[in-house]
């Protein structure tokens, strides 16, 4: 899947509730599953090969991907020669998951109650879906108990906003011209944005062998309207952000944004970095 660093609002009253976080991603990847691949699965699918380095992905391994989106992650894992599985909560996702790789299994279900025997994967891997989780830590733990002994697990989540200029320019724009806390979305399950928040996740869920570290890549754009569009119709949070906008802020907004990424200018484009968190465990034989 996807998604954005965490939200820049002020308004911390609201109590964390795991169903209304729930209910929230939910409805909004059903939205975005339709406009996910043309948008924003081209800053988030840059990653993928790193994940499958990362955890020794081969020919004949029994992988998992979970919050598999749309199938990016799961159907490049397959072309390694695996036997990979998609698991996503989403039906609408999923539907455009199968419909572009219709050998592949893709399953619906619940990322903290797995619907897999234990021991059943050599691997398993999350391309920005962890921080998408209620409770993420319950997830790693599922992730822990469905890997065979010596298997590895990676996932990638996006680094704080400071280190990630895409958003940046964004919020940047919306604290001059918009409202940081027009959106009224529910505070999500974790804050997963440094390597320290990374391993100490995997750390809890029982993993070792940890390594965690800023990956960076270059998210392609033509202009600022392009970035704008991409967070507002392939993502949640963020597009939660932008849509709850003063209709009238939006031109500056995006002004604003062309403004910023001057100096990122690439031929006709835009080259605009973007850094993940790339973190990584094992599951020690006992």
């Amino acid at each position: 899947m996807s998604g954005a660093p965490p939200r820049i609002g002020t308004n911390n009253e609201a109590t964390f509730d795991p169903e209304a976080v729930r209910a929230f991603e939910h409805g909004g990847w059903q939205q975005a599953a339709s406009e996910y691949d043309a948008t924003f699965a081209r800053a988030t699918t840059p990653f993928v090969g790193a994940l499958l380095v990362v955890t020794g992905v081969a020919n004949g391994m029994r992988v998992l991907d979970l919050c598999c989106g749309t199938g990016v992650a799961t159907a490049a894992a397959a072309a390694k020669g695996t036997d990979p599985t998609g698991l996503d909560f989403s039906a609408a996702m999923l539907a455009r998951a199968k419909a572009a790789n219709p050998m592949i299994r893709f399953d619906e279900g619940d990322a903290e109650a797995l619907p897999y025997s234990s021991e059943s994967f050599d691997a398993g891997i999350s391309n920005f879906g962890i921080h998408h989780i209620p409770r993420p830590g319950r997830a790693l733990a599922e992730i822990y108990r469905v890997l065979r002994p010596g298997g590895g697990v990676a996932f990638t989540t996006w680094a704080v906003p400071a280190e990630n200029v895409a958003w940046r320019l964004l919020f940047d724009a919306i604290r001059a011209h918009g409202d940081p806390d027009a959106a009224k979305a529910p505070p999500p399950g974790g804050n997963l944005g440094t390597c320290e928040a990374g391993l100490q996740l995997l750390r809890r869920a029982g993993f070792r062998n940890l390594r965690a570290e800023m990956t960076r890549r270059e998210w392609l754009l033509p202009d600022a309207a392009a970035l704008v569009e991409a967070l507002r119709r392939g993502t949640v949070r963020t597009a939660a952000l932008i849509a709850a906008q003063p209709a009238e802020a939006l031109p500056a907004i995006t002004v604003a944004i062309d403004r910023g990424m001057a100096g990122y200018r690439s031929g006709d484009g835009f080259s605009v970095p973007i850094v993940a968190i790339l973190a990584s465990g094992t599951k020690l034989p006992k």
